[in-house]
């Protein structure tokens, strides 16, 4: 059986403020969204904000880094 992941309250709005301000996305934020995806009680407008982030990554509006924390940029 695998340990149940859970997001904090405010996870995912804290997250995208970060992406926005400072440009990437790190290794932190990668695996914030991965329990995002995992939480089965997210609301539709955290839904619909993970989603505009994904794009945005796709488009290639916020660059990927290998740090876990964005406090260098």
């Amino acid at each position: 059986m695998y340990p149940q992941v859970r997001l904090l309250p405010g996870a995912v709005s804290e997250m995208l403020v970060s992406v926005s301000e400072t440009g990437v996305v790190t290794l932190a934020d990668r695996y914030g969204l991965m329990a995002a995806t995992l939480e089965e009680s997210l609301e539709e407008e955290e839904k619909q904000a993970i989603n505009r982030l994904l794009r945005a990554v796709i488009k290639g509006r916020f660059k990927i880094v290998e740090q876990v924390s964005a406090v260098e940029y």
